[in-house]
């Protein structure tokens, strides 16, 4: 079992790159790593077998043999690698349902809303080790 803690995300987003820029900040224990869903890890995890394919989203693993997805993915990441995160789980008590609803609506117009990369997110030299193919 890989006991990293990793976050899928979509390599061409806007938003999922920036996000990942983002996290790279405020994880100060670099406890996380990243991997595109178009990548090799992703494959190997089989992450894409788990999601529609229309479904392309945020996935978390988190280095203990459990996966996140949607709305869920989004508050584990903040608990695992923001400093007060661990309060953030109370977004739990939002009904899934409603807070999935939310991350898709977002999801689906993300690339109309803040754009679409030609190509996917190459790391920069003190990024690497954080980041799986």
């Amino acid at each position: 079992m890989d006991k990293r803690k990793v976050v899928f995300f979509d390599g061409y987003c806007k938003l999922c790159n920036g996000t990942i820029n983002v996290l790279m900040k405020i994880d100060r224990k670099k406890s996380l790593y990243y991997a595109p869903l178009s990548g090799l890890t992703a494959k190997e995890f089989g992450v894409l077998n788990m999601l529609p394919k229309d479904d392309l989203s945020v996935v978390y693993y988190n280095g203990e043999g459990k996966f996140y997805f949607r709305s869920d993915a989004a508050i584990e990441i903040m608990k695992d690698s923001i400093l007060l995160g661990k309060v953030l789980v109370c977004l739990k008590l939002i009904p899934r349902s409603l807070r999935d609803f939310i991350y898709r609506l977002i999801g689906k117009n993300r690339y109309r809303l803040f754009g679409r990369k030609e190509s996917c997110r190459i790391p920069s030299e003190e990024e690497k080790e954080r980041f799986l193919s």
